[in-house]
């Protein structure tokens, strides 16, 4: 069970929130660190509002592009 931890930058569909993941990641032949984003399209039965730090887990396929659920708002 895979927990991330991401800020909501959506809330355009219902009882969906898009959440960006920053991670930081050492380049392989430079080894500068670089920040990396991936969006993903979490249930949100809690209402989030833009911009709130949310706790998300990995979960079975809810919909066609939906797999993970909130767990927690951090941040408000």
């Amino acid at each position: 069970m895979k927990i991330f931890t991401g800020k909501v930058v959506s809330l355009k569909n219902n009882k969906t929130a898009n959440v960006e993941v920053e991670r930081i990641v050492s380049h392989p032949v430079y080894k500068k660190s670089m920040k990396k984003t991936k969006k993903y399209h979490v249930h949100d039965e809690i209402g989030t509002k833009l911009g709130d730090v949310v706790k998300f887990v990995a979960t079975a396929p809810i919909s066609k592009t939906k797999r993970h659920k909130i767990l927690e708002i951090i941040k408000k």
